[in-house]
């Protein structure tokens, strides 16, 4: 072999030698990306770190306090037991997690609108000494502000009142505007408690003439999802479809609030949602 065609031997091996080496290199790299991608440090170390904005486990507190505020809903008004929801919600809570649950205050006022729980929230101290001692909030607030709107609506029926559409919807953004204004406050209380608003519902559904005023409540329950999104702590539970039965299943004699079964079905759905 001459010269030449010894150097292009020596060549060619060389070139073959850096492209198995390349190769090599290539593979081990997308080897450790695989593994770095199933199983990342954080994992394999056992210390992962939480994400952000999630929220503390409930089940992790030797004891778990809460605090109920709001209307006669909260309060458990209709309830021939006297449990209502709330003190369904402690008895379901201490026996899914397994873990001491105690009402601290249940300062739920029957009637209680979004206007007059704003005074409270800023002018009770004992109210806000309250909540500042919650792991969870519990608490309904606008029934009696839709309530005060259905019954006037029902008068114009009658002709007794001349209350349009219009009207109706400029009285469901102010009380709106109010419910923005309670989240604020509760969440100014007690930055770091889990809270639980309850969503409304239209008692008047068996009353053919107010039906539609569910569409009303829709836009509340709407709106306060929306709110209390900003919230990472707060969470809205639906329960208006409870209640969409013409005979009235779940209501008390009064036609308004929730009966036993009513505000069982209430604490059930809220135990769930809760970890």
């Amino acid at each position: 072999m001459n010269k030449r065609s010894r150097g292009g031997a020596i060549l060619w091996r060389t070139i073959a030698s850096a492209a198995v080496l390349a190769s090599l290199l290539l593979l081990f790299g997308f080897a450790y990306a695989v593994s770095d991608i199933l199983r990342p440090p954080a994992l394999v170390l056992g210390t992962e770190p939480p994400l952000a904005g999630q929220q503390p486990q409930l089940g992790a507190k030797e004891e778990l306090k809460i605090v109920a505020i709001g209307d006669s809903l909260t309060k458990g008004t209709g309830d021939a037991t006297g449990e209502g929801y709330v003190r369904r919600v402690v008895a379901g809570l201490s026996q899914k997690l397994g873990n001491r649950v105690k009402l601290v205050n249940n300062v739920a006022i029957n009637g209680l609108r979004t206007d007059q729980l704003i005074d409270k929230l800023q002018q009770d101290a004992g109210m806000q000494y309250a909540l500042k001692q919650a792991d969870l909030i519990l608490f309904t607030i606008g029934g009696n502000d839709l309530s005060k709107l259905a019954q006037t609506a029902l008068r114009t029926d009658s002709g007794t009142a001349d209350f349009g559409a219009e009207e109706i919807g400029n009285q469901l953004s102010d009380g709106l505007g109010r419910l923005d204004q309670v989240f604020q406050l509760v969440n100014r209380a007690n930055p770091d408690a889990r809270v639980v608003y309850v969503g409304l519902y239209n008692p008047f559904y068996p009353i053919p003439e107010l039906r539609s005023g569910s569409l009303q409540v829709q836009k509340w329950n709407d709106k306060a999802y929306e709110l209390s999104f900003s919230y990472p702590n707060m969470k809205l539970v639906p329960i208006f479809d409870l209640f969409e039965d013409e005979a009235g299943t779940y209501l008390a004699s009064d036609r308004f609030h929730p009966n036993s079964e009513g505000y069982a079905h209430i604490a059930e759905r809220i135990v769930q949602m809760l970890h």
